[in-house]
């Protein structure tokens, strides 16, 4: 099986991230248990570039999480360097966020070649130069982490954050005195920064914005909101590069050309689309009890199959357990918990729903 940021050896970036955060939360938890053992180092970084053309360094970093890049994925790092905008279209999974977020390393590591192998301070760090805009900010904690992994192992000193209606308020103070190099926010709290009287400042070394999920935010209030807030980001800096990510779109151009906006001239901002649809496989696999009985009029669940599910998760690099409701969920949220108790904290319980159209 194929995921976008690579072939996969070492799992799915999904996989990668969740390992990281587990691996913080453990920490964490060791911190508040006030555990007698010495402090461990900070880590350095993993990939060590040299000398070495940064591409070489990048493709080494995939290599160590099991990926390697795909055509399309270098061509938005070329385009980037190329100081080109557009939008990249690609199935779920395929490595639109590495696609884009490449590009600024690779920036980074041709201009700044000398790197230090000390952890970043923050009042050291660079001033802003990515701003990444998502729809939802369930999603900011898991695209910080995304972000994050590559700039560590590289050893960019650069600081990753994000700002959503969750942040703490000591966070968002500090962050009003300096922005990070890269920081994560949502439609709505960027149009608060921009209210601020030192924004220009904060954000004069802006060089790149990312609309991620694009598709969920055109053609919507939500949608106008971000143009508006583009085309302010662009009296600043004229020569910022914007780049949308997107999943699900008809009208490709128009999606492009309404997320490029316009010159002060009236006419269309020029701007690349690049298309990365890498087809993925679908194996359909039915569970069926082996031997069928009769079964009770209400309050079927399926929990006889509790073995053949576990057997199935295992498989998985991740899986997905869909319930019909909320109850059924929680019964086999807790089902699974007490066959598995190993899986706690691996495991976890969402309570949503699909659309209709689904």
């Amino acid at each position: 099986m194929t995921t976008g940021k690579g072939e996969v050896r070492g799992g799915s970036a999904l996989a990668v991230d969740l390992r990281r955060a587990r691996a913080a939360q453990r920490r964490a938890q060791r911190a508040d248990a006030g555990a007698a053992a010495p402090p461990q180092p900070t880590p350095g970084p993993t990939i060590l570039c040299g000398d070495r053309p940064p591409a070489d360094c990048v493709r080494d970093w995939f290599a160590s999480e099991g990926w390697h890049p795909f055509a399309f994925q270098e061509e938005v790092w070329q385009a980037y360097l190329n100081g080109e905008s557009g939008l990249i279209h690609a199935a779920t999974g395929t490595g639109k966020t590495y696609a884009v977020w490449m590009g600024p390393i690779l920036e980074w590591l041709r201009d700044y070649p000398v790197r230090s192998t000390v952890p970043p301070r923050r009042h050291t760090a660079p001033p802003l130069r990515v701003l990444w805009i998502t729809p939802l900010r369930a999603l900011a904690a898991d695209t910080e982490a995304a972000l994050r992994a590559p700039v560590e192992d590289l050893g960019l000193p650069w600081t990753v954050e994000s700002r959503t209606g969750d942040t703490e308020p000591k966070v968002r103070a500090r962050q009003g005195k300096r922005l990070p190099t890269a920081l994560v926010t949502t439609p709505e709290s960027l149009s608060l920064l921009l209210t601020w009287d030192e924004t220009p400042r904060l954000f004069e070394h802006l060089e790149l914005v990312v609309v991620d999920e694009w598709h969920e935010l055109m053609a919507s209030k939500r949608g106008v909101q971000t143009e508006l807030a583009l085309a302010r980001l662009r009296r600043w800096r004229p020569q910022l590069r914007v780049w949308g990510l997107s999943a699900t779109l008809g009208n490709l151009e128009t999606a492009r050309d309404t997320l490029l906006g316009v010159t002060d001239r009236g006419n269309g901002r020029p701007g690349r689309t690049i298309r990365g649809l890498v087809p993925k496989g679908l194996q359909v696999d039915s569970l069926i009890p082996e031997t069928m009985e009769r079964f009770p009029w209400s309050g079927q669940i399926g929990l006889r199959l509790l073995p053949e599910v576990i057997h199935a998760i295992e498989e998985g690099n991740t899986s997905l357990v869909f319930t019909n409701t909320r109850a059924t969920a929680e019964l086999w949220f807790q089902a699974l918990l007490s066959a598995r108790p190993d899986w706690a904290g691996v495991i976890a319980l969402h309570h949503g729903s699909l659309d209709r159209t689904t």
